[in-house]
């Protein structure tokens, strides 16, 4: 809580309580949508590769799954490192609103 000069009193937890709830949410399905989507996209790219007759269509897919699995890991490590900030941030917030 803060007291302002003016003797408002803004109460910060029920302002930052449904944020962090609402980023616990959107993280755990995020990671959850990349994963299988990730994979489903990986494996079609596959079978598109090892279907893949001439040499230069070979190359494309080779070249597109490639991408694609690279694209997958990072946008997969950058979401389950935020989800694995997201417990300090809540503690961070926790011990603001206490003070």
């Amino acid at each position: 809580m803060l007291l302002l000069a003016s003797s408002y009193v803004i109460d910060y937890e029920t302002i930052i309580q449904p944020i962090t709830e609402m980023l616990g949410y959107v993280l755990s399905g995020a990671l959850a949508l990349v994963f299988s989507v990730g994979t489903v996209w990986c494996v079609v790219l596959g079978v598109k590769y090892a279907r893949a007759e001439e040499a230069q269509d070979r190359e494309k897919a080779k070249g597109a799954l490639k991408n694609a699995i690279i694209g997958f890991v990072l946008i997969f490590v950058l979401i389950a490192v935020l989800y694995g900030l997201y417990q300090p941030l809540c503690n961070w917030l926790a011990s603001y609103t206490t003070t």
